[in-house]
Order: structure tokens, then sequence, then C-alpha cells
């Protein structure tokens, strides 16, 4: 009975599909009416009506096959009409339903690799207080998916997170330095320096007036509601925190760009939410006449010595107009020296340019995030606003000079995409990152001792490890691990200025702190997620062992454990499945 009345329902769609002069609403069953009383075409002799119906299907199913592997091609009403009618014979077949390509895009990176001191002594790299690869990768996790490599950045992991680090008295020196070296927790023969950067926290009462534009991917790739409907929400927390004294403008963009909000004072915080409330997605992505408008709007309302900011919020699929990731890098660098940083704000899966979001905000000197609940969207725009709007130091560059007769070798976790060569740290016209009021930067590397035997890098077969005997440093300096260095500007400067910081070996603490074990953590977590070929010693077990034991009562930091869960039991399935296959 429920077969016959599939038959009937699915024939009935057929002549529905096939009929020009009604439409799909005048032809619906009124609610509650049986399947079997839809229009009923003539029923064809038995023998024609199986081989019709045996055509039917195998045609349906070849045009179904061609659409799916397509991804792109919507499914006629006639197809699956067909492949039903042939799927209420005995041997019934299940309909798939298409799936959108991944296309999503990530920067190809390789882990930093050990260096040995005798060879290159100096490590220099810019400063990231980028946060987008953690909640992308958590975005992944409860997706039940595992992220791909290239996803996880082990210095946006770990920066996620605030660690308490010390902060200056006041603005004239706008962040403080501060150092912890302990024995890793994964290996005890080796060490941890763990470099804390914490800069001046602006209340945000007396942060200076933003002039502000809303850059916002209005492309039909932005149709869905981890897109654009969590964009408007998102975009409103941010509107409810501005003063009179801010300005905002509203430029979107498709298939080509366009003003939507003039530069609109804080107060009038109803226009704006107005104003975000009408936006629909709908066209192909022309991200790069979008930048240039956004641009023209923020130099239009240029505050001088204030806050001078394009937001941009999109998926990153740009697919007209200026397409090319070089002439948008030049572009947004070219408008940095302008005095208008660019922050980028990323939404959505299945298209998501993470490459292109995280580098436009690199050379915009801006930070990236990304976006995938409102609980998010309120960290990142509300509860950071100061850090996420206000820069008091720019072009940060850290440079670490170790000392060959106690250190053998070194690593520095994460940042390879920010690594800089050693002349690069005292020429000012190389960019580097900047931190806004009340970031914090953490910075990792893992030491091996002289001595220790955890060396990794074989025993040079001429010695050449040992170095020149009057390269030595002797007297203090012998008692020193290594050097920090660290240069910066000030807005509104193009000199940097220098701060350094010797850190001796007396400072070797016994055990490590539970902050610098929690960053620990964080870095085997980012580590395990990358192959787990960097950090030796922990397994998944000891790292959730570690998470549980330093969560210390902390929303973020108990949901990280829940993370390292779901990550483990996604590892640990994909080793089954590879067992059975072999």
């Amino acid at each position: 009975m429920q077969r016959h009345v599939l038959a009937s329902a699915l024939l009935g769609t057929m002549a529905i599909a096939g009929c020009s002069t009604v439409s799909q609403d005048e032809a619906r069953p009124a609610p509650g009416a049986e399947a079997a009383a839809w229009p009923m075409p003539p029923s064809p002799p038995p023998q024609e009506a199986a081989e019709a119906k045996a055509t039917a299907g195998r045609s349906a199913q070849a045009s179904l096959h061609r659409r799916t592997q397509a991804a792109s091609a919507p499914i006629a009403l006639a197809d699956v009409a067909a492949m039903g009618a042939y799927a209420s014979s005995p041997a019934l077949v299940q309909i798939p339903s298409p799936q959108p390509a991944d296309t999503e895009k990530y920067a190809v990176r390789e882990d930093n690799p050990v260096h040995r001191t005798s060879e290159q002594p100096v490590s220099t790299f810019s400063i990231d207080v980028d946060t987008g690869s953690y909640a992308n990768v958590r975005r992944m996790l409860q997706e039940g998916t595992r992220p791909p490599v290239d996803a996880v950045r082990a210095e946006e992991m770990i920066n996620y997170f605030r660690y308490g680090h010390a902060g200056p008295d006041s603005l004239d020196v706008p962040f403080r330095v501060t150092t912890e070296l302990a024995p890793a927790p994964w290996n005890g023969k080796r060490q941890l320096l763990m470099i804390g950067i914490k800069g001046y926290d602006v209340p945000k009462a007396t942060l200076p007036p933003a002039n502000l534009v809303l850059l916002i991917d209005t492309s039909g790739s932005m149709n869905t509601p981890d897109k654009l409907p969590l964009l408007k929400q998102s975009m409103k927390q941010l509107v409810n925190q501005l003063r009179p004294q801010d300005h905002v403008s509203i430029v979107v963009y498709a298939g080509s760009a366009g003003l939507v909000l003039a530069p609109t004072s804080g107060d009038r915080g109803g226009e704006i939410l107005a104003a975000l409330e009408r936006l629909e997605a709908g066209g192909s992505t022309n991200g790069g006449d979008g930048i240039r408008l956004a641009y023209a709007m923020a130099k239009q309302g240029y505050v001088q010595g204030g806050v001078n900011r394009v937001i941009l919020a999109t998926d990153g699929d740009f697919n007209v107009g200026t397409v090319n990731q070089g002439a948008l890098e030049t572009l947004v660098a070219d408008q940095r020296k302008a005095g208008i940083a660019l922050t980028t704000l990323g939404f959505g899966r299945g298209n998501y340019n993470d490459a292109l979001a995280e580098q436009l905000a690199d050379v915009g000197d801006g930070n990236h995030a990304y976006i995938d609940s409102l609980s998010e969207a309120r960290k990142v725009l509300v509860q950071e606003m100061g850090s996420t709007l206000l820069t008091i130091a720019r072009d940060v560059k850290i440079q670490v000079e170790f000392n060959p007769a106690l250190v053998a070798e070194y690593r520095l976790v994460g940042y390879e995409n920010r690594v800089l060569r050693n002349e690069d740290f005292a020429n000012d016209k190389v960019d580097a990152g900047d931190i806004g009021a009340g970031h914090e930067v953490t910075a990792l590397y893992e030491i091996t001792p002289v001595g220790s035997g955890a060396e990794q890098l074989p025993v040079l077969r001429y010695g050449a490890a040992s170095g020149p005997a009057g390269a030595r440093p002797s007297g203090t300096r012998a008692e020193e691990v290594a050097h920090l260095r660290l240069r910066y500007k000030r807005p509104g400067e193009d000199g940097s200025r220098l701060i350094t910081t010797p850190i001796a070996r007396s400072s070797l603490r016994t055990t490590p702190s539970d902050t610098l074990r929690f960053a620990a953590t964080v870095a085997a977590y980012a580590d395990a997620l990358r192959g787990g070929t960097r950090i030796g010693g922990w397994s998944w077990d000891e790292i959730l062992r570690n998470a549980r034991g330093v969560q210390d009562g902390n929303p973020q930091r108990a949901e990280f454990v829940g993370l390292v869960e779901t990550a483990q039991a996604l590892v640990d399935a994909d080793r089954r499945e590879a067992v059975v296959a072999d």
C-alpha cells in the first residue's frame, strides 16, 4: 500500500513538472490531502509502463550522477520524480543529496625547524595577534571534521587565550615584556622559554574617536545561516558599543560595490542597524572594488589622531574584478601607509578563503579573527573591542640571540609566516605586526641545553658546533641563556624604539608555572592536530590530562578541554579506519 501511494505521488509530480501552464503552487494539494488524490496521467499498457519506468530510472540516475559530480547544478524536479518511480520497484535506490565542493583555501606552511645555535644563534620574527585559526578549527571539530593541517597555526591557537602577563604602568612605554624559563613539560631534558607581551589597556570610555567602515560581502556565496545572517547579528554587537563621537559607514560588494550607509554617528544606532538589516546576499564577488570604495570612505571620514579602520567581513571568495591576491595585498599595503588599518573577519564554511583573509589583515596593519558564533563575535567585537580597534604599537619585532655555550639547539613554536631575516630587525621600512590596547602576545621557544643529551640534530663530524674559542661570551654574559631584543614604533612615528632584556640561567624554574604549562598544552594540541611530529613525549591522553589540570575554572579553557576530547576521538577513528583498510 505504501509503495502504491509513493508511486502515485511521484507519477503525479512528473505530470506537474511537465505541465508548463500550471504552477507548483496551483498544483500542490491542500495540507493533509492524500497523495493518491493528485492528478494522475493515463496508465500505459503494463509492458510499456515497465519498460518506460526502467528507461526513465536509468536516465534519471545518469542525470543525477552528472549533476552531483558538477556539485553546482540543481537537480530538476523531473529527475527526482523519475528516479523515485524507478525506486518504487523492488530494487529500491536511495537518492544521494548533492554536496557543494569544499574549496576552502589555506596557505601552505612548514613547521619551523630546529636550529643549531652555533650555526644560527639569532632568531627574528614579527609578533602576531590573530586568533582566526583557533575559532575555525573549533568549528570543524564541532562539526565532526578533522581540520586540514594548514588550517592549524600554533601561534593563533596559543594567542587565543589570555595568560595574565604583567602590563605597563602607562602609555609612555606602551607594553611590557616578561619571560619565563622552565623545563619543557613533555621532555624534562629540554626547556621552554615563554615570552609574554602585554599592551597598555586603554579604557573604552577614553578611546579616541573611531572612523569605521564596515565592508560587507553580500555575494551569493554568503547566503547561508553561518555567513550573512551571522555577520549581521555580529555587527549589531559592535554597533551597540559605539559612542556619539564614533562614525560608521557601510559598504557592500557583490557583482559590484555600493555605499549602503554614508558616515553616520554612533548615537544614531537605529539607522545603522536598519541599514544592516536590509542587506541580502546575491551575485558574484567583486571584492577588489569593494575594498577600493571602503578605503575611499575611510579617507573621506578620516579622523586625525583617531581610529581609522576598515573592517572586512567575508568568506573571502572573491571571483570577479581584482581577484589576484598579490594585487589586493598591494592595494591594502598602500592604504596602510596612509594611516588606515584593515581588520578581517572570516565567516562560513565550504568556500572559506582563510589564506586571503589572514594575509590581507597582516599587510593591512590589522588582525584577523574567524566568527563561528555570536559568542565569538562578542569576544572579538565587544570584550576585545579596544585591542581590535586601537593600535598602541606598530611594527613590533622580536629578536632572540641564544648563547651557544649554554644552548645547543632551539626551535620557535609557530609564527612560520612571521619569520623575518635578521637584518630586517633594525630596518624600519620592513612591516611587522601591531599591538592593540590590552593585547597579549605569547611566544614559545623550545630549547635544548648543551650537554643535556636531548639534542635533535646529529653531531657534526668536524666539530664546528663548538665554534671558535674566542667567540664564547665571558663574565656576566656567560650566565645568560639568551638576550631578548624588541623593536616597535609608536603610532605616528617612523623611527623604531628598542627594548632589551637578558635571560639569565639563574631564572630557570624547577617546574613550569600553570601559565606556561597551559600555553605548552595548547602548543602540543596544535602540533598533534598537525600530525604530532614536533612535541615528543606527549600523547593525546597526556595532552588531555594536562588540559584538565590547568583549566582553572575558566570557561574558555573548559571549552578547550572539550575540543581536545573531540580531536582525540576523531584522530582515533581515523587510525581505526586506516587499520581496517590495511
